[in-house]
């Protein structure tokens, strides 16, 4: 009994070890937002495309509270189902190689600091980002989303 408390104790501490929720690492002076995130792909560059994506859309529709709860976020679109309401906009925006690459100012790419884990079919990479939040904002406003 004691081995298989174990054996189901070190399963879950091995499946935490590739969580693929968004998490805050530190704010920066000018407002913007470092984070590591996730994306999933065919391979390891359609997945850190999908890392990209994903930091912005949670910057812009989930908020971000995972991590150093110190800078929690508040999604910067408040409105219920805005991702559905501008639907056109937001589709142009986060298509592949799309706007939504402007306000990712960089990325880590020092050795070590992409994560990647593969299944038969697929390549899951975590890597860090920095989402530029006030550009985002100020985008948002110019463009009457805000």
């Amino acid at each position: 009994m004691k081995k298989i408390v174990l054996a189901m104790l070190a399963l879950l501490l091995a499946a935490g070890a590739f969580a693929q929720e968004t998490e805050c690492i530190s704010k920066e002076l000018d407002g913007s937002l470092t984070l590591r995130v996730w994306g999933t792909g065919r391979n390891r560059t359609d997945a850190i495309e999908q890392a990209r994506k994903q930091a912005v859309y949670d910057v812009l529709f989930k908020g971000v509270t995972r991590g150093n709860t110190d800078y929690n976020m508040r999604p910067i679109m408040t409105e219920v189902n805005a991702r559905q309401r501008y639907q056109d906009y937001f589709d142009i925006f986060f298509m592949d190689r799309g706007e939504y690459r402007k306000y990712i100012s960089m990325e880590d790419k020092r050795a070590g600091s992409t994560r990647i884990k593969r299944n038969y079919r697929d390549v899951t990479v975590g890597t860090t980002v920095r989402v530029l939040v006030p550009q985002l904002r100020a985008r948002l406003k110019e463009d009457g989303l805000l």
